[in-house]
């Protein structure tokens, strides 16, 4: 199982969670590329304080609609998109919900809208999940109170200050950390732990978490949690990508979630279209901070590495369509004339094809594959400039569309690996 993007649903999927959800779906290809069986899951959480403050942003949005004065606390959600979910209530009940209350109709409106524009926006991108997973579905499975119960049993646990306190440091992190509250609500780490355990439960072989580099500090407790209670948290992998900095004209473009005034994905999507977004945020390491040059991101040309692996695919296929005009076909007989060192090269680097998906597969590392083509598209277009197809003598002829046909079929499918089009025509 491949869990990612996990966003809660409170507003618009951010560039952020965007890295993510490429990062994401791609490992979730290149595992399947190598044989694994895998499934995607999105685990969310539709209650909770952040899920309080939405219902209030749109009820005190919809009030505003019947010019009743309020004050709009400054933390809460103050989008376009909340007065749009006030308004289509409105529309829909009047002034009947003047008297409802933050966490009925006003909650529940917004996030069926925030989830149906999300899985929209990810749609965009080719990204489909085989199920979802909502954190308060462990509440009332009653998960948490048994899993609560069994740490305690095996004395992992003690209390201190009115709260509950797990045993980290005896598990070989550095300090204990509560697990509920003195309020009696429980931290992340609780039901994150109990989450997990239910992908044991359902027998996965392997399970990789994606997580931004906001969660760098914690996954070691949950780690330590599962390993304590019997759980083999080496089937475990977790990814941390770090995040992304939209640059424009050489400066950073600004971004707040709350205050509204950032590109949302679905922004971005439109912006540059969905191959580029696709490419851009795996084109780098997930361990370094992206910068997305939306001006670069735009650019038809050999500096766009997007456009340089498509030109190359589509220029092949043209070459292919003209061959067949003029009666010429593949043969693998007479590979023994490709001597050239332009036709040398092409052909070494299309052998490595296989052992790069491997590698970068087990490794989780997309970024290598994008390094892979760009390198091959730039072999074949030297290739290209030297070596005639059209007009040679017909044994080399067709020994080279061969090897221009290998070309095409690996671009295509490293390109199919990263979610990306392989256009014939462009």
């Amino acid at each position: 199982m491949v869990e990612f993007v996990s966003a809660n649903p409170t507003g618009p999927l951010t560039v952020g969670h965007g890295r993510n959800a490429v990062i994401g779906d791609t490992v979730s290809n290149m595992l399947e590329w190598i044989g694994y069986d895998v499934e995607r899951e999105y685990y969310f959480n539709n209650a909770g304080r952040q899920m309080r403050i939405l219902g209030d942003s749109v009820r005190l949005r919809y009030l505003e609609l019947l010019k009743n004065k309020v004050e709009f606390p400054d933390d809460y959600y103050q989008g376009e998109y909340i007065k749009e979910i006030a308004e289509s209530l409105y529309n829909e009940y009047g002034e009947s919900l003047i008297n409802e209350d933050a966490e009925s109709k006003f909650k529940q409106s917004a996030e069926k809208e925030i989830f149906s524009d999300i899985n929209k926006t990810l749609s965009k991108l080719g990204i489909k999940f085989n199920q979802y997973y909502n954190e308060h579905t462990l509440y009332e499975d009653g998960k948490i109170q048994s899993l609560l119960e069994i740490i305690k049993s095996r004395n992992l646990s003690y209390e201190k200050d009115g709260a509950t306190w797990l045993k980290l440091s005896e598990l070989g992190n550095e300090a204990d950390k509560v697990i509920v509250k003195s309020t009696g609500e429980p931290t992340y780490r609780l039901p994150d732990i109990a989450y997990h355990i239910t992908k044991f439960e359902r027998g996965y072989d392997l399970m990789v978490d994606l997580f931004g580099a906001d969660h760098n500090a914690t996954y070691p407790d949950v780690l330590a949690g599962l390993n304590a209670l019997g759980f083999d948290s080496n089937k475990v992998i977790v990814l941390i990508h770090q995040f992304v900095t939209i640059m424009q004209k050489g400066e950073i473009v600004k971004m707040s979630t709350r205050k509204a005034n950032y590109i949302t994905l679905d922004e971005l999507i439109d912006e540059v279209g969905s191959d580029v977004v696709r490419y851009f945020f795996i084109m780098r390491s997930m361990s370094s901070h992206l910068n997305f040059d939306l001006d670069l991101a735009k650019k038809q040309s050999d500096e766009n590495p997007v456009f340089y692996l498509q030109y190359a695919h589509a220029r092949i296929a043209s070459i292919l369509r003209m061959a067949e005009e003029e009666n010429l076909k593949s043969s693998l007989d007479n590979l023994n004339l490709l001597t050239l060192p332009e036709e040398q090269n092409l052909l070494k680097k299309l052998y490595e094809f296989p052992e790069e998906v491997l590698f970068s597969s087990e490794n989780f590392e997309p970024h290598k594959i994008t390094n892979y083509l760009e390198e091959l598209a730039a072999l074949f277009h030297k290739f290209y400039t030297v070596c005639r197809i059209i007009g040679s003598e017909k044994n080399l002829a067709e020994a080279r569309i061969a090897l221009i046909s290998a070309a095409q079929w690996v671009i295509k499918n490293g390109l199919t690996i990263l979610g990306v089009n392989a256009p014939n025509k462009m």
